[in-house]
């Protein structure tokens, strides 16, 4: 299977967000960002960091690779 380099990751981060009944704010003070930050991923408008992702997806207690593929 080929990738295409240019195709932005899809994430989960929202549908996650909620099922933990975390707040957008919640979650920021949780990983070091800020909401505005958090909304930009969960729109798909901010690729995080690997650094980040793992943050994310620890607090969110879902492996990397459920919370963002391509």
């Amino acid at each position: 299977m080929f990738i295409k380099i240019t195709e932005t990751p899809k994430n989960s981060v929202s549908k996650h967000r909620k099922t933990t009944g975390l707040t957008q704010e919640e979650l920021a003070l949780k990983v070091g960002i800020t909401r505005q930050t958090v909304i930009a991923i969960e729109k798909g408008n901010y690729t995080p960091s690997v650094l980040l992702a793992l943050k994310l997806a620890q607090v969110l207690k879902v492996p990397i690779g459920e919370l963002f593929w391509l």
